[in-house]
């Protein structure tokens, strides 16, 4: 296993709500990585608060794949893995394919994996049922809801990353309803969803964007692509007010405060897929993609604008 902690310079950008540029800072941010563990395509982590442990899905092959050697690890905060394969395809009683975004409800962890969201009890691993969606291509992140209620994101996306048309938000009701929440291709290729009251944000990997969705499935535009090809994967709310995502295009993890005015956490990333959040530590949690390797760092301040 390695940690380290390495203190890099960030040079921030401060964005304000109407798009101009607003003030510079730089930070010194401490980053902690663990790599050379044997994280296979890691994509989603998560912390999971009641044992104070992070969980990491691991790809582990092409994520479309149904070759059941999908495998979730468990890391300590302190950067020790403490199981690399904690739930692992490979076990006779499992099946995980290509597990992505995960949650937990109550003891349950859910993960989504191409067609099927997969539960496991949050203590041991055990595998504890599954709801498999007809017609869906790539499911990729899941959420609770406030009122214990799941979603989750189908990407739409075939194999070879051309469009499949099933984009779409599913709900799942605490009694095991599903339904479409919202569907069709002006959700832009849905990644990663979160949930703040009754509304769930969510950023795009095809069309760049944040926005909300009302409880009625209204959409509204937060942050619109701003560079070519941003392809936004996770999202996450934090303790100090807005929230944090991460962008492929520009390698970075950015931050929404409160107002609106975006700023960047993390960047020079490659492939930040779908972050997570430790809300006792105040991290961000970023499994890097193309490397094999999780990193995280402490979410600093939200700069404020300069005044004009």
């Amino acid at each position: 296993m390695t940690a380290r902690s390495l203190a890099i310079l960030l040079t921030a950008t401060v964005i304000g709500c109407g798009g101009d540029e607003a003030a510079d800072a730089e930070n010194t941010i401490v980053v902690t990585e663990v790599t050379d563990v044997g994280f296979q395509t890691p994509e989603s982590v998560i912390h999971d608060a009641a044992a104070d442990a992070y969980l990491v899905s691991n790809i582990n092959g092409a994520p479309t794949d149904e070759d059941d050697n999908g495998f979730i690890s468990r890391v300590t905060p302190d950067g020790m893995v403490e199981d690399i394969a904690w739930i692992t395809g490979e076990s006779d009683d499992v099946t995980l394919n290509a597990p992505k975004g995960m949650a937990i409800r109550g003891d349950t962890l859910y993960v989504a994996d191409i067609t099927c969201v997969r539960m496991f009890a949050r203590p041991t691993g055990e595998p504890a049922g599954e709801v498999c969606i007809d017609g869906a291509t790539f499911l990729n992140d899941v959420t609770v809801a406030e009122d214990g209620a799941l979603y989750v994101t189908d990407s739409g996306f075939n194999a070879d990353f051309t469009a499949s048309g099933t984009d779409a938000v599913w709900r799942f009701t605490p009694g095991g309803q599903t339904n479409s929440f919202t569907s069709g291709p002006q959700l832009g290729n849905p990644n990663g969803i979160a949930f703040t009251g009754d509304t769930a944000y969510v950023v795009t990997f095809g069309s760049g964007e944040v926005y909300s969705l009302a409880p009625e499935g209204t959409r509204r535009v937060l942050v619109a692509p701003d560079i070519p090809d941003r392809q936004l994967d996770g999202i996450a709310f934090v303790n100090e007010g807005g929230y944090i995502f991460s962008s492929w295009g520009d390698g970075a993890v950015h931050r929404v405060n409160v107002a609106g005015a975006v700023s960047t956490v993390l960047d020079s990333l490659d492939a930040p897929a779908d972050i997570g959040y430790d809300a006792q530590r105040n991290r961000v949690l970023v499994p890097l993609f193309n490397q094999d390797m999780v990193i995280w760092a402490e979410v600093p301040p939200a700069p404020a604008p300069a005044a004009f």
